[in-house]
């Protein structure tokens, strides 16, 4: 059996990983299963050198096509061509793709059109925002693939509502592979080199949503201001936000900016942190792993089961409410519901694809 993995974002290669040590763990077994690993390049920076993979114990790409940024659709066309070349050369029986990246699309048109078997991992998410490029992404994918491998109840629930029981494919609820990586990765978790408090709030902003419209920016740091007053917020800063607060003259007084983080810092700020202030979507499920409350600064969100048991507050961008949510929500602090399949998700795919 040879698997094609497509990657080409950072959290890809994290939740990846632990399906590669679960292909690793089998071929120790004698089992015939070998994996070809191929990074697009749609995000390459010193966070993705030798070192990212040395440190979080991942096997390196065997493929780099170096596509990089350019526009939704020059970089997705580009990818389907390289991915092709690729798919032609190596002929693997099944294409595994991740998440919602434009990464996971190209490589899902290109399988799909050379008749091979595309197993997508975090099917049936929607946040119902076709705005969204990664909601595109998310639907087109599903559409295409043999294998759905959803992390949730919800994301069955979603594909049995679009019909997809009527489809030749295999709804299968996987449990969520990024459980997998947090529950690894907590025994290499690393200090970053700040001055931390004993009592801080993790704090994201990244997605365009918030960054590219200057109201809700300014809203949401004048709330983070606010209540930096009290505790330590600490904000690895994204370069899009970084960007965007220089030319809209955004005060940031009080708060704690750092430089981006590496995954395993990440992994100790969210194991030390007592909230998490969040947009990003990986984040948020995290956060749970990791038994803190979140408040998320979007409007929706894929993980309505957070917001359903209270583990997660949706707070938009609205200062008032941000901080009514900060000052007066209770949060759910029984975390002993399994929600997303208590680490077992790789296993569950393998086994599904080997069959």
């Amino acid at each position: 059996m040879k698997i094609l993995t497509i990657l080409g974002a950072r959290p890809q290669f994290i939740k990846a990983g632990v399906v590669s040590r679960e292909i690793t763990k089998r071929q120790k077994k004698g089992e015939k299963i070998q994996e070809i690993i191929v990074h697009t390049g749609q995000h390459y920076n010193k966070n993705m050198s030798d070192v990212f993979f040395e440190e979080l114990h991942l096997p390196k790409p065997d493929y780099y096509l170096g596509v990089g940024s350019k526009s939704h659709g020059a970089m997705t066309g580009e990818m389907i061509s390289k991915l092709e070349e690729v798919m032609i050369k190596e002929k693997p029986e099944v294409v595994l793709v991740y998440g919602d990246t434009n990464s996971t699309l190209a490589g899902a048109i290109a399988a799909s059109k050379l008749h091979i078997r595309i197993a997508h991992v975090e099917a049936g998410l929607r946040s119902f925002n076709m705005q969204m490029p990664e909601e595109i992404n998310r639907i087109l994918t599903d559409r295409v693939s043999r294998w759905l491998f959803c992390p949730t109840d919800t994301a069955v629930e979603n594909l049995k509502k679009e019909g997809f029981e009527n489809f030749y494919c295999k709804i299968v609820k996987s449990g969520d592979v990024m459980q997998d990586a947090a529950i690894f990765y907590k025994q290499f978790a690393k200090k970053p080199n700040a001055e931390i408090d004993s009592d801080f709030i993790l704090c994201t902003i990244h997605r365009a949503e918030n960054t590219d419209n200057r109201k809700r920016l300014n809203n949401i740091f004048e709330a983070l201001k606010e209540i930096a007053q009290e505790r330590q917020v600490i904000l690895p800063l994204h370069p899009r936000t970084k960007k965007r607060l220089l030319e809209e003259k955004i005060d940031t007084k009080n708060i704690t900016i750092i430089e981006p983080v590496s995954y395993l810092e990440m992994v100790w700020l969210l194991e030390h942190s007592s909230l998490v202030m969040t947009d990003s979507g990986g984040l948020q499920k995290e956060a749970f792993f990791f038994e803190k409350p979140c408040i998320t600064l979007r409007d929706e969100t894929e993980w309505v089961e957070l917001i359903e048991h209270k583990f997660n507050v949706l707070a938009g961008a609205d200062r008032e409410r941000i901080m009514d949510i900060y000052k007066n929500f209770t949060f759910n602090t029984n975390y002993e519901i399994n929600l997303y399949g208590s680490g077992k998700a790789s296993e569950r795919i393998l086994r599904d694809i080997l069959k």
